[in-house]
């Protein structure tokens, strides 16, 4: 590894499983001080929880338990970062959940829970953080930098599961009005959508139905992994992204191209 983020503040939400649990893992290896912001540290698909693997590893991180649909625990996030490092330089905005079920399954509890996490999440996290930032000298031009990890589906239909789909637009129109509304503040806000990704983790996702059906949407030879999205995140989130906001990169194979 090469140091991209030596000694960077950064919280990422729903980082116990899943893609969260790479790009964890991904930047501390590139010299990031991590706080892990989760509702539980359970790794969903197996395994030695994440804040204990960077500990038992020597990096720096903290983990506290975050609901990000709560205002006060969001809060909570941001200000632990910041009396922990001094700054925060980022912000991963990674937790989401899946509904699995078309218009006329879903009830309105559903709705407005995938809702509250997937979308007010984003701007909950988001309010502190760039609050946090503005207060902050800028290094290398930039404040602070916020990546969302949006969805492919937030742009094209989401197979059976209307409220993610939905709540994934609504990322990808946040990362834009942030980027817009506070780049003349040097904060940096970008996303990372990505198409099928195999994490290893149990559920509707994984069921071979949608595997297949992944296989024969995706032009490239696999279906990706959490690396390839934490490639992307960790490029957006260090200071090799330049003159880059308010963007949407797509991480799928080939998806959204075909």
């Amino acid at each position: 590894m090469t140091g991209r983020l030596l000694g960077k503040s950064i919280v990422i939400t729903g980082a116990s499983s899943g893609i969260g649990r790479t790009i964890a893992f991904r930047f501390a290896a590139e010299g990031a001080r991590l706080v892990l912001a989760d509702v539980t540290t359970d790794v969903r698909e197996g395994g030695v929880p994440t804040i204990d693997r960077l500990r038992a590893a020597g990096h720096e991180a903290e983990f506290i338990r975050t609901d990000v649909s709560s205002e006060r625990e969001t809060q909570e996030a941001i200000a632990l970062a910041v009396q922990t490092f001094g700054r925060l330089d980022g912000l991963v905005n990674n937790a989401a959940i899946g509904i699995g079920k078309p218009l006329l399954e879903t009830s309105l509890d559903e709705w407005n829970r995938a809702f509250a996490v997937n979308l007010t999440g984003v701007f909950l996290m988001s309010k502190v953080a760039v609050a946090a930032m503005l207060r902050q000298e800028a290094r290398n031009g930039v404040r602070g930098r916020i990546v969302n990890i949006s969805s492919q589906h937030g742009m094209i239909a989401c197979p059976e599961d209307i409220a993610y789909g939905t709540s994934k637009a609504g990322v990808v129109y946040i990362t834009r009005q942030i980027a817009a509304d506070y780049a003349r503040d040097h904060v940096i806000c970008n996303a990372v959508a990505p198409g099928k990704i195999v994490t290893g983790k149990p559920g509707r996702a994984a069921e071979a139905r949608w595997i297949d059906y992944s296989r024969s949407r995706t032009p490239m030879p696999r279906l990706g992994v959490p690396d390839d999205v934490a490639a992307a995140a960790l490029f957006l989130a260090s200071d090799d992204a330049t003159f880059i906001t308010g963007e949407n990169i797509l991480v799928d194979g080939g998806w959204m191209a075909a």
